[in-house]
């Protein structure tokens, strides 16, 4: 358990996905660069290759990421963020996603 200012803590910005590349020499990783109306786009690194094989369906997206995470060094490449999602493995899975009317770089409430 956490407490309620843990999650206070929690920075949720919503990104638009602007470029998706597969990582060479790993199955699950993708590198992901993603507009949050800061001065530039953000490299975010994020397991979830297995459940797009079409990645560039990702393209376009706006999604819900935790944007004040520590950089994280994953593959040689350094993320700076993450992105949320629910399910994976034997469970179906999906990212949280908002519509178009949601501008990059709002805040979560």
């Amino acid at each position: 358990m956490i407490t309620y200012n843990d999650f206070k803590n929690v920075e949720i910005k919503i990104g638009k996905i602007l470029t998706v590349e597969k990582i060479e020499k790993s199955e699950k990783l993708l590198k992901l660069s993603v507009d949050f109306a800061e001065p530039a786009p953000r490299q975010i690194v994020s397991g979830i290759a297995r459940y797009f094989p079409d990645i560039t369906v990702l393209v376009g997206k706006k999604c819900a990421f935790v944007t004040n995470l520590e950089p994280k060094p994953l593959m040689g490449l350094e993320s700076n963020g993450m992105i949320l999602a629910v399910g994976g493995n034997e469970d179906p899975f999906s990212l949280f996603e908002v519509n178009d009317a949601i501008a990059s770089g709002t805040t979560a409430k």
